[in-house]
């Protein structure tokens, strides 16, 4: 597996299910597209992955075929955080036998943990590997902010490297750019990606990315050669996309993305998320042929 330098746009790839089971083919044939249209890596078994409804050995499963199916052409990074520190360790020990980049960590949701007991989380699963760990902050479904004095204290220990920053706070993501050295500011609301690598982000965790994912990074390469006018085009080129991916509870909109594209057999989620509806579902196609993807 190549070494991440955690650096670009990842997919937070989705988890392709068949009649209630991941559907493994198609899995396979996602992370092939996904790598050959230019991702920087991938994520399996986030949020986007729908990581709840999975269970162990799904979840293990999952990242071991995207690992598999890689082949070591881009990192993988897997997804492995809950509301509960001993399940996370576990799942994080069972994932160590992988030849994994790193980990993706959320916020502990549901518990509403003060900054103490997320800071006690995150060193504890720390101290259990020595991988790189991207914190994942996203407080509209956790719960709980993590604040930036806890990401500074946070970032100074050695193998927590950066955050997924889905706070849609842009002066809280600038406060943790000026204030952390050598850490990894990725951005996590897709609608953000132009402004975030603009103050100093390194790029982004974007479940939009599932289509044309070469082109967001397109857009990332562009500031850091300081082409603004070029990332600026491509930022609203693709805020359409942006746009219709979140028109209704992710990951339906990209699910439906990649079946209109023949890329999943199925767009079927788990409840209690269901498929795009028919209007949604017309929008997305309808970007999609601006796009001439269809």
């Amino acid at each position: 597996m190549p070494e991440a330098n955690f650096e670009g746009v990842f997919v937070p790839n989705v988890t392709p299910f068949k009649e209630g089971e991941i559907d493994e083919t198609s899995l396979r044939r996602m992370v092939d597209y996904l790598i050959d249209e230019g991702a920087s890596g991938l994520i399996p078994c986030g949020t986007t992955g729908e990581s709840a409804t999975l269970s162990h050995e799904e979840h293990i499963e999952v990242i071991k075929v995207s690992v598999e199916q890689a082949a070591g052409r881009v990192p993988v990074i897997a997804g492995i955080g809950t509301n509960d520190t001993r399940e996370t360790i576990y799942l994080l020990e069972q994932a160590e036998l992988l030849d994994l980049a790193g980990y993706l960590v959320v916020c502990p949701y549901y518990n509403r943990p003060d900054q103490e007991g997320i800071i006690a989380h995150f060193r504890a699963v720390s101290e259990v590997t020595d991988r790189p760990i991207v914190l994942y902050n996203i407080p509209l479904r956790t719960g709980r902010n993590i604040d930036v004095s806890t990401v500074v204290e946070l970032s100074r220990i050695p193998n927590i490297i950066g955050i997924k920053d889905a706070s849609a706070d842009i002066n809280q993501t600038m406060d943790i750019i000026a204030r952390t050295k050598n850490f990894r500011i990725l951005s996590g609301e897709d609608h953000l990606l132009f402004c975030i690598c603009c103050l100093g982000g390194h790029g982004g965790i974007m479940a939009s990315a599932h289509v044309l994912p070469g082109k967001f990074l397109s857009l990332y390469e562009s500031i850091r050669a300081n082409e603004l006018e070029e990332a600026r085009r491509l930022h609203y080129h693709l805020l359409p996309l942006v746009r219709v991916m979140f028109k209704e509870p992710n990951p339906a909109p990209a699910k439906a993305a990649m079946k209109l594209m023949g890329i999943l057999d199925s767009d079927e989620l788990r409840l209690p998320l269901m498929s795009v509806s028919a209007a949604c579902r017309e929008d997305i196609a309808g970007v999609l042929h601006g796009l001439k993807l269809l």
